[in-house]
C-alpha cells in the first residue's frame, strides 16, 4: 500500500515520523529533477481520454512505477505515466491513469498524484472521465460540464490523522467545480460549434454497474450522470487549494433507461467516437484559460 506510518526513527537531535508531506515532498523533488520547467495546470485523463496524450507538445514521460511512494495503477490497458510537456503553450503535467477506489486503492492513495501535482506547483486542474448518463436528456456521446458532485460512494481522502501542510482539515466545497473555468469552457465549446451540457456527476463505488433502482435514487437526489472516479481528486485538489474543472462524456444510459446491457466496451466504443470533439475542447479550455 501507498500508505504506511512507521514508528518513529532516530535523526539525530531530532525524532522524525514519516508523514504523508514527506513522501509528497520526495516524489515531488523526484520528478521535479527531471523536467526542465514546473507544471502550472494538471490533467487527469479518464477511461478513453488518452488520446488527448497526442495533443501534447514536446512530451516528456515518466513511468508512475519510477516515482517514489506512487504504485502504477492496475488496469492494465493504461500506461501508468505522468507525461509532461506543453498544451497550447501552457506548462502541463497529464496523468494518462488514474487510481479507483474499486481496484482496493484507499481515497488517499487515489489522491496521492493528485497532491503530487499540487506540489509541483499545479493550480489548476482538469479532471475527465466517462459517466451513464441519468438526465434522460442527456445523448449518449454529449460532453458535461461538472458543476457540482454527490459523493454517495462517501470516499474521503481527508480522512484521518491531519496534516495541516495538505491544507485545512474541513474543506468547503461550495465551489467544488470553479465557477469561471466551468463559463470560459462553454465560451470554448460555443466557439467550436460543441453543445456542451452542465450537471451534477454521482461518484459510487464500482465496479459494477448501478441497478435500475439505484439510478432511480440517484436521479431523485439530483444527478444527471454517474461513475466511479474523480471525486476523491477533486476533494484533495480543493484541500490544497487547486481550481478545478470536471468534464464527463456521457458513453451510455444508466440501467433502467436502456434495453441492452451496459459494457466496458460500449463506453470505451463511444469514447472513440467523441474523442476528437472532447480532445479538442480540453485543449482549447486550457490555452483560453491561460492566453
Amino acid at each position: 500500500m501507498l500508505f504506511f506510518r512507521p514508528p518513529k526513527v532516530d535523526c539525530g537531535d531530532k525524532l522524525r515520523m514519516d508523514t504523508v508531506y514527506t513522501r509528497l515532498q520526495e516524489s515531488a523533488r523526484f520528478i521535479d529533477s527531471l523536467i526542465p520547467e514546473r507544471p502550472a495546470v494538471g490533467i487527469v485523463l479518464g477511461s478513453g481520454w488518452q488520446g488527448f496524450l497526442q495533443e501534447i507538445e514536446t512530451p516528456q514521460e515518466i513511468k508512475l512505477s519510477a516515482i517514489p511512494h506512487l504504485l502504477p495503477p492496475w488496469a492494465r490497458q493504461r500506461r501508468g505515466a505522468v507525461v509532461v510537456g506543453k498544451v497550447s503553450n501552457v506548462n502541463a503535467a497529464c496523468l494518462d491513469a488514474r487510481l479507483h477506489t474499486y481496484e482496493g486503492f484507499t481515497a488517499q492513495e487515489v489522491a496521492y498524484p493528485i497532491r503530487i501535482l499540487g506540489m509541483l506547483g499545479v493550480k489548476t486542474l482538469f479532471v475527465t472521465n466517462t459517466a451513464g448518463g441519468i438526465n434522460r436528456t442527456f445523448p449518449v456521446g454529449s460532453l458535461m460540464l461538472i458543476k457540482d458532485h454527490i459523493n454517495v460512494a462517501g470516499e474521503d481522502p481527508t480522512r484521518g490523522e491531519e496534516e495541516v501542510e495538505l491544507g485545512p482539515r474541513f474543506v468547503d466545497m461550495s465551489h467544488a467545480y470553479d465557477p469561471e473555468l466551468i463559463r470560459l469552457t462553454e465560451v470554448m465549446a460555443k466557439g467550436l460549434g460543441i453543445r456542451i451540457k452542465k450537471g451534477v456527476y454521482a461518484s459510487v463505488r464500482g465496479p459494477t454497474y448501478e441497478t435500475p433502482a439505484e439510478v432511480g435514487m440517484l436521479r431523485t437526489l439530483g444527478a444527471d450522470a454517474v461513475g466511479m472516479s474523480t471525486v476523491p481528486e477533486v476533494i484533495a485538489a480543493r484541500q490544497m487549494g487547486i481550481r478545478v474543472c470536471g468534464i464527463s462524456c456521457i458513453t451510455n444510459k444508466a440501467a433502467g433507461l436502456t434495453k441492452g446491457e451496459i459494457t466496458h466496451e460500449e463506453v470505451l466504443a463511444v469514447m472513440n467516437d467523441v474523442g476528437i470533439k472532447a480532445f479538442k475542447l480540453l485543449r482549447e479550455a486550457i490555452r483560453g484559460y491561460y492566453k
